[in-house]
């Protein structure tokens, strides 16, 4: 099982609707997203490159 402990929120969240927003945190191998105002609930985990070609695709639109 990977552990996750840098979760980090988007550079994008600020104030008033920050909190409402996904955390991430990365392992050498996997990706992990949770729900900000529920951190201790249930996390997504991908692997980092399918991740990391989901974020790329994201930006080509």
């Amino acid at each position: 099982m990977t552990t996750f402990g840098n979760w980090r929120k988007s550079s994008y969240s600020g104030e008033g609707d920050g909190n409402s927003c996904v955390e991430i945190a990365s392992s050498l191998t996997h990706i992990a997203v949770r729900d900000s105002k529920t951190p201790t609930r249930a996390t997504l985990t991908f692997p980092a490159e399918s991740f990391i070609t989901f974020v790329n695709a994201l930006k080509d639109t």
